[in-house]
């Protein structure tokens, strides 16, 4: 769907032709950039003429469409190739999983080649249709609908270098690799989790924006999904707020083969998913005929539509490895390459008599109609969103905004700033005050807590809540939910760049979420964590609730920014990052115990990741370093002035991230912390795991390597020996 050839000046499209006036919002160097949108009403006229061009374009491939339809043959040599690329993908890399692409290929073609809505040649067009493949290792049966439908993202010879070093193609699919691809799956039910979070988007957006007649946000979002991913729990949490929010264009197809890794699941998943979701609300179908019931599987999408108030599960009964004759329904056809003699057979048994990768003329003639439908696609929405800025300039200029990822002129100057004056507060509460800063400059921010909203202090208080017959609204009720929550914000923040959720609970609790915040980082959205009680310092609850290993733990997670403010300048400044960061999420680690608002420090510290609060020093020759973060940097700023009563030079630094100061040039790294002094000593109130890295192999790490206590926290604090007296002595020690 979209033309091959290169628009003219006078007939860009929304998304080419606001290029040179918004930033595009760039990824890695090799990948492609996402598009920005252009909404001139200057070209009105030629949108109209664009729009006319469209609707033919439309209107001769329905006729194809309804033509297509009636040609059972063409249909079951289509979902033949689909099964075919991927048995021969597999079998070259000799690595990977056909069953799933056997056994789906037929929704998986009536998906992307007769109900889907999407352009080829401009992947990130705003308005398409989302696909999510939770079952994840199943990626062939996607690149080769992306190939079939004309990506250039996956051509001919990406799918030869399957899982190959430097390819388009891995092992499962991520989206900052390949164009076509929305979200990153893999590891199971986290993709249905993202769905949520997509049609969470959606819902939102079309209630913020949507007019009398003017749908300009209108997409349905789909999702395959397996045995391996109803199994696991987060697809229940997930899939139980989809049905709470009322996410009617929410459409699941769970394909129900019976098979997992270690055989027939009725070793050890004997459930009725059909009843289960029917008690989460959700609206479910079931065809009973996945292998080749084609009008079945098109019966059900059309009912899952005409349903409006819930999701629908439609589970598709299908063989995994069909056509296969000896492995079909098989563990064994689930996560191996066929083999050469298996691959014979099963050229023999579905008459496939073509080489490996062959696509038949008249499958790629059919398949090419998706080139010009999706051009029309978005030449439609364009001047669609051109009579609607029109209409409404406001609500356009915004939605303009949320698709680019463009931020407000001038946001950041929204943050609060404090002063030594300020009475001091916990960073908690302080969070609290820089959200509901933000939320008024920033019209993606959106977000929630796992049942803590009164003790993480995320609520925003201009915002009513999120529900199903409130959608527009932008707190976000999770329940206790963090698995699901974190990978729902990970869809939301991949819907569109604009979009910042961020969602919150104890710190601890990140544990239970952990693979959801693993792959925010790992496929690059921009998630805000807002991790509130971050240390022994929350006092009385306990050990079982005082993180000690989880700062060290995320710090040791590629593309994830840590931070632990101290104060009001420092919060403000963590949320700084945390916004300007859209390409890796941010885990603010903040405090339930009050602290003061120190000299020295400032938001432009925060973004150096470590800086100079205090130094009474000259020439760079301190004679001690002492480091500090959080809530313990006032112990360390304590001590300096005790230190310095006795004659030491000393120097205190707030290592607020380590990420951050990492990524500072060599000379600034050597006039925080020069080489040539090697008495430093860091206090944290969580282990010292990795200390060593900062403080020296002559320095002293101070912190605790042992779980905690219940008491209050200035008892826990001196019993475990983060006080004054013991930086004193270190650093007495040292120099």
């Amino acid at each position: 769907m979209a033309t091959s050839t290169a628009p003219s000046s006078s007939s860009l499209t929304l998304s080419q032709s606001l290029s040179k006036s918004l930033p595009t919002i760039s990824p890695h160097p090799h990948r492609i950039s996402l598009p920005t949108i252009s909404l001139s009403t200057s070209s009105l006229k030629c949108s109209r003429r664009v729009a006319s061009r469209a609707a033919a374009v439309r209107a001769s491939a329905s006729a194809v469409d309804v033509e297509d339809k009636t040609e059972t043959g063409l249909v079951e040599k289509s979902v033949n190739t689909i099964r075919f690329l991927a048995i021969d993908a597999v079998e070259k890399a000799n690595s990977g999983h056909p069953g799933l692409p056997m056994g789906c290929a037929p929704m998986g073609h009536i998906l992307y080649d007769e109900i889907m809505k999407y352009n080829p040649k401009n992947p990130y067009w705003f308005n398409r249709d989302r696909f999510v493949l939770s079952a994840g290792h199943g990626c062939m049966l996607q690149y080769a609908l992306l190939h079939l439908a004309g990506y250039d993202s996956v051509k001919e010879e990406d799918l030869k270098s399957f899982r190959q070093w430097g390819s388009k193609t891995p092992g499962h699919p991520e989206n900052f690799e390949t164009p076509g691809i929305e979200v990153t799956t893999g590891p199971l039910g986290q993709g249905v989790a993202n769905a949520v979070g997509l049609a969470l988007a959606e819902k939102h957006l079309a209630a913020r924006f949507n007019k009398p007649g003017s749908e300009i946000v209108d997409h349905y979002t789909y999702v395959i999904l397996g045995d391996g991913c109803q199994m696991e729990g987060i697809s229940n949490e997930a899939c139980s707020l989809a049905s709470h929010w009322g996410l009617g264009k929410l459409i699941a197809f769970y394909d129900d083969n019976h098979i997992s890794i270690d055989g027939d699941t009725a070793i050890a998943f004997t459930e009725s998913v059909d009843k289960r979701f029917e008690g989460l609300g959700w609206h479910v179908i079931w065809v009973k005929n996945g292998n080749t019931g084609y009008d079945e599987i098109r019966a059900a999408i059309e009912e899952a539509k005409a349903v409006t108030d819930k999701p629908t599960l439609i589970k598709v009964t299908t063989t995994i490895g069909f056509g296969s004759p000896n492995k079909a329904n098989s563990y064994s056809v689930h996560g191996s390459a066929l083999g050469a003699k298996e691959v014979d057979a099963t050229r023999k048994n579905l008459g496939w008599p073509h080489e490996p990768f062959h696509v038949p003329e008249d499958v790629k003639k059919h398949w090419s109609r998706h080139t010009p439908e999706g051009a029309a696609l978005e030449a439609e929405w364009n001047a669609k969103f051109a009579e609607y800025e029109k209409k409404y300039k406001e609500e356009a200029q915004e939605l303009k905004s949320l698709i680019s990822g463009e931020l407000p002129v001038g946001w950041e100057k929204a943050l609060p700033t404090y002063t030594p004056d300020t009475p001091g507060d916990s960073t908690r509460n302080l969070s609290q005050t820089n959200l509901n800063a933000l939320a008024k400059v920033l019209p993606g921010l959106l977000g929630g807590s796992a049942d803590l909203a009164s003790s993480n202090m995320t609520l925003l208080k201009m915002f009513g809540d999120f529900q199903k017959d409130t959608p527009e609204e932008r707190n976000v009720r999770f329940g206790v939910r963090e698995h699901g929550m974190g990978a729902i914000c990970n869809g939301i923040a991949l819907h569109c760049p604009g979009l910042i959720p961020y969602c919150a609970t104890f710190f601890v609790f990140t544990d239970y979420m952990r693979a959801a915040m693993r792959l925010s980082a790992l496929c690059e959205a921009g998630v805000i964590y807002v991790m509130t009680h971050d240390s022994i310092g929350l006092g009385e609850d306990g050990p079982t609730h005082q993180p000690i290993e989880h700062i060290a733990s995320f710090r040791a997670m590629p593309n994830i920014l840590m931070l632990r403010p101290a104060d009001g300048n420092e919060t403000a400044g963590a949320y700084k990052v945390a916004v300007l960061n859209r390409k890796r999420p941010s885990v603010l680690a903040l405090s339930r115990q009050k602290l003061p608002n120190l000299p020295g420090t400032s938001i432009e510290g925060v973004e150096k990741g470590g800086y100079t609060i205090s130094d009474n020093s000259s020439g760079n020759k301190p004679d001690v370093i002492l480091i500090g973060t959080g809530s313990e940097l006032e112990i360390a700023a304590k001590a300096a002035d005790e230190l310095r009563k006795s004659g030491k030079t000393v120097r205190v630094v707030s290592f607020v991230s380590w990420e951050l100061f990492d990524e500072q040039s060599a000379a600034y790294k050597e006039s925080v912390l020069p080489a040539a002094v090697s008495a430093r000593v860091s206090i944290e109130a969580g282990t010292t795991f990795g200390w060593e890295k900062i403080v020296g192999s002559k320095g002293k790490a101070i912190g605790i390597d042992h779980f905690g206590a219940s008491a209050p926290a200035d008892k826990i604090y001196k019993e475990f020996g983060l006080t004054v007296e013991a930086v004193i002595a270190a650093a007495k020690a040292l120099c």
